[in-house]
């Protein structure tokens, strides 16, 4: 498969590619950083889906121009903004899938795979002035019996029985010479194994491969949050949100003597008696 990134950022863009390679790990990309960009890319070879990372300079008549140009174009907008207007606006232009920045990372996934696959996606605060209200929910009795929390669901990795068993080596920390000796393989093999892994899942490192394998946040899904949510980047010139650094404890300095601090001290090379003294009782 074949997908198209729009996004001036390319930690975002990264990102966003991260769970494209939930739905195939031999994908390839394109990305673009403006509507120009991605213009020229769907014209050289039209994509299976784009998706597109909006920001506020972008416009919905730009989505309208890369339809009329390809209308067998499949769009994916991924957006804090879910109002009815500014998503009916989106759909009216022919986009086939509008998802919130905040919903989970596996249910961006499927919701990806609904619009490459030609169907709709909505969030469900986009249909308020369309549906009738809801009734209010009756109080129920709290259940006598509580039922245990729920397992968490891993994304699907796709990982063979023996990726599975090196990446649960992985997971308690176990080098690349200790899952050999533990599975009766080479280090070699190991290495293949661990490459073919961060392949499938998108990942750059070992804690990145465990995060995703797990089903947690990792940093590189961290950039898709909206931009009050993520971490505060330092601006240059100006000190950081966290420094490096903190000095929990005063500088440590050599004690002075309690009873002289003016008086220089004897170095240890001085006499305590000049040499040639005339109280030292030598004799010329």
């Amino acid at each position: 498969m074949r997908f198209s990134v729009l996004n001036s950022d390319a930690e975002r863009r990264d990102g966003l590619k991260a769970l494209l390679r939930q739905i195939d790990r031999t994908a390839r990309f394109d990305e673009a950083q403006d509507w120009r960009q991605v213009s020229r890319t769907v014209r050289r070879q039209q994509p299976d889906l784009l998706a597109i990372d909006w920001q506020d300079w972008m416009a919905v008549n730009e989505v309208r121009r890369l339809l009329e140009d390809d209308p067998n174009l499949r769009i994916a907008v991924l957006s804090d903004d879910t109002s009815p207007g500014f998503v009916r606006s989106l759909l009216d232009k022919g986009v086939l899938g509008v998802i919130q920045r905040s919903t989970d990372p596996r249910q961006i996934v499927r919701a990806l795979e609904i619009v490459l696959l030609g169907g709709h996606y909505v969030p469900a605060g986009a249909l308020a002035l369309t549906l009738p209200p809801a009734p209010e929910p009756v109080p129920r009795e709290p259940a006598a019996a509580t039922k245990p929390p729920p397992r968490r669901a891993r994304l699907a990795s796709g990982l063979s029985p023996r990726q599975e068993q090196i990446m649960r080596c992985v997971h308690m920390g176990s080098t690349n010479k200790m899952i050999a000796r533990t599975l009766g393989i080479s280090e070699g093999t190991v290495k293949i194994h661990l490459a073919s892994i961060f392949q499938q899942l998108g990942a750059p490192n070992r804690a990145a491969a465990v995060a995703l394998y797990n089903g947690w946040l990792s940093a590189n899904l961290e950039v898709l949050r909206s931009d009050h949510e993520a971490t505060p980047r330092p601006v240059m010139g100006q000190p950081g949100a966290v420094p490096l650094r903190r000095r929990t404890q005063p500088a440590f300095k050599y004690p002075l003597p309690a009873n002289d601090t003016t008086e220089a001290l004897p170095m240890a090379a001085e006499p305590t008696v000049p040499f040639g003294d005339p109280g030292s009782g030598e004799s010329s």
